[in-house]
């Protein structure tokens, strides 16, 4: 009897040992499933992200050629400013050389009147007018 109940009290310790092994494997089983959704929802969270960036990138672009479109269009702008500075001044310089064959000069008839600023008055306390705005009321 002694070696039935040693067979019987070992085959207990690995049947409780084989019971402890499973529940541990089960126990891991679960960590891994729930580590894999954990993974699952940041690589979805990534996604997203990676998804609103591109986006951003798109709309940027966009804007980024209207910028240039402007940009290109500032320029001709000041190209075609330069031409007609440089048209009126060669055309002012026809005009002195014609006028000089002539015997005639430029005149205030023919001359740009220059913008003339009002001489300042003076009120009746010796103040200045015309230059400040009083915003107190």
């Amino acid at each position: 009897m002694a070696i039935s109940s040693s067979l019987s009290a070992q085959s207990i310790a690995q049947s409780g040992w084989q019971q402890f092994r499973v529940q541990q494997a089960q126990r891991d089983a679960e960590r891994a499933e729930q580590n894999a959704a954990a993974l699952q929802s940041r690589a979805a969270d990534a996604r997203r992200s990676a998804d609103r960036a591109e986006q951003n990138a798109r709309s940027l672009e966009v804007q980024s050629g209207q910028a240039q479109s402007q940009a290109d269009q500032a320029q001709r702008g000041v190209a075609a400013l330069r031409t007609e500075d440089q048209m009126l001044t060669r055309l002012g310089g026809a005009y002195d050389k014609v006028a000089q064959s002539l015997g005639v000069g430029r005149t205030a008839e023919t001359t740009p009147a220059k913008a003339q600023t009002p001489a300042p008055v003076v009120n009746v306390q010796g103040q200045v007018t015309g230059q400040l705005v009083s915003v107190s009321a």
